[in-house]
């Protein structure tokens, strides 16, 4: 690993610290993402319908309107 001052002057015990903030920031392990949301059994759909309805027929679609 190289690092370059691009300005300033800084003191051996100042690159000594910043080098060490560095590398303890490169050692650590990238965060863990967050865990997917669940979802709760209340809003699941499946519980409501719990057999699946018959496929209508070819002729359904006149009867969708009731006079």
């Amino acid at each position: 690993m190289t690092i370059k001052v691009i300005r300033g002057n800084p003191s051996p015990e100042e690159l000594a610290a910043a080098l060490a903030v560095v590398r303890a920031r490169a050692a650590t392990p990238a965060p863990e993402p967050p865990p997917e949301p669940t979802a709760d059994a209340w809003s699941d759909p499946s519980r409501i319908a719990r057999t699946r309805l018959p496929h209508p027929g070819p002729a359904a679609w006149t009867r969708t309107y009731w006079p």
